[in-house]
């Protein structure tokens, strides 16, 4: 096992991670920029070190910072959290180098599922299904118009190298064909540094559902059922829940097995989701993570595995927790992302949190790193925090949010807590009829949440 781990982010996942090592009883290193200094995981790690300003580039992407803050203080580990650097294949090799863990999957991994196209072209050769789409990036306007006749319109532009909604573009029909391929290449320059896009069939109402896995990097996995993210904004998520109240068991014993088999076969490392798009009964493969997930604490709460405190055990060299056939999936689990932004118009909202009272009670679960007092930076990703409620069935579940959304307060910033109470009471969601473009039919009427409540 690691004696001393650095834990190379901040926020909610810093602290979550911080809280696994506590209980392995791993010493902690946090680092953290200036403008983190008073970051709640910087108050309770072992040692903390500030690694530069407040700007990412300069701090929590500063790689040589990094190194620097491991030789000082000892650390044998890094885990990299999500975001920043927990996708970066060269990071996880300059570890390796420096006789420093990585907590995370093998960097051929990192690398291979990181390019989108050779990622569909792994799966497809594991024998995931996938999306109808091109075998490689387009390299001319022709060619993309012949592609995309074989297809059928409409057709996805996707970016090769990217994630998050940048460079990606729907056209419905010939005449959007070129325009939107060019925007796509724009972007994805702008945003990646490549300009490489990639085709796909677009599915009109598709749900987003996604595999938890885990790996021990000699052959063996394990499937911890499915998560159901198919309330977006924007190409981003907004609330996930598993089990999906889409499909049925056969459907999910189908796609989890095959999953399983796939990531045996590659001999994956450590966590990882893998991501669909599923419609009319079948699964698309679309992406895969290697990284622990914003929205895993859905998965622990149906399984009762600890996902971070695995990820640990098993880059130190640790066994599986349970075999596939010992996987029991039990109650229902959905989660909300909580951001410092409004509710309406979804700007950003730093500043000081005046107030602060989370909600409590059985099945409920808050992880976020702010305090009342604290003064959200106007320098990195919105997320305060994640409401995670548990129940027996998804009924329950969905009574014990309701009540859970009404306890929370946080004032002296704005919060998207307003549209989550109106989300529990929509009669689509109480009937988990939705897919990805739900959301954003049901926002272009603001009216229908009230900011007040």
């Amino acid at each position: 096992m690691f004696d001393k781990i650095l834990i190379a982010n901040r926020g909610e996942i810093a602290l979550r991670v911080l809280r696994a090592c506590k209980e392995l009883g791993i010493a902690t290193v946090a680092v953290h920029s200036t403008a983190d200094a008073d970051a709640m995981h910087v108050r309770l790690a072992d040692e903390s070190v500030c690694i530069g300003p407040p700007p990412a580039r300069d701090s929590y992407l500063n790689i040589p910072s990094l190194l620097a803050a491991c030789e000082i203080t000892g650390a044998d580990a890094v885990h990299p959290g999500y975001g920043f650097l927990s996708e970066n294949a060269r990071f996880a090799d300059i570890l390796a180098e420096h006789d420093i863990g990585f907590i995370g999957p093998k960097a051929d991994h990192i690398r291979l599922m990181g390019d989108k196209i050779e990622a569909k072209r792994t799966a497809k050769r594991l024998g995931i299904p996938v999306v109808p789409g091109s075998d490689g990036g387009i390299t001319d306007e022709e060619e993309a118009k012949r592609l995309a006749t074989r297809i059928g319109y409409p057709v996805l532009i996707k970016a090769a190298a990217g994630g998050g909604g940048r460079g990606m573009k729907v056209a419905r029909s010939e005449d959007e064909l070129i325009d939107a391929v060019q925007t796509a290449k724009r972007e994805a320059k702008a945003a990646f540094g490549d300009d490489a896009v990639y085709l796909e069939k677009f599915l009109d109402k598709p749900r987003h559902i996604e595999i938890q896995v885990l790996g021990d990097g000699c052959g063996g996995a394990i499937c911890l059922g499915e998560r159901d993210c198919s309330l977006q904004r924007r190409h981003q998520k907004v609330w996930e829940e598993g089990p999906s109240p889409a499909l049925n068991e056969e459907q999910r014993a189908q796609i989890l097995e095959t999953v399983r088999r796939a990531m045996c076969e590659l001999q994956y490392l450590g966590a990882g989701t893998v991501e669909f798009l599923y419609e009319n009964g079948s699964f698309y493969f679309i992406e895969m993570n290697t990284r622990i997930q914003v929205e895993h604490p859905v998965t622990e709460m149906i399984t009762g595995i600890d996902l971070v405190n695995e990820q640990i055990r098993i880059a130190a060299g640790g066994d599986l927790p349970v075999r596939q056939e010992e996987v029991r999936l039990v109650g229902h689990a959905i989660e909300c992302r909580v951001n410092a932004e409004n509710p309406v118009t979804f700007r950003p909202s730093p500043g000081r949190i005046d107030y602060y009272h989370p909600p409590g009670g059985l099945g409920v679960r808050v992880d976020s790193a702010v305090y009342q007092g604290y003064f959200i930076p106007p320098n990195y990703d919105s997320l305060i925090g994640k409401l995670i409620v548990h129940g027996r069935t998804r009924n329950e579940c969905l009574m014990r949010l309701r009540r859970a959304l009404d306890e929370f307060v946080v004032a002296g910033i704005d919060t998207t807590l307003p549209l989550f109470r109106a989300l529990v009471r929509n009669s689509d969601i109480q009937n988990g009829d939705y897919d990805i473009h739900w959301l954003e039919h049901f926002l272009e009427k603001p009216e229908t949440v009230d900011t007040a409540g």
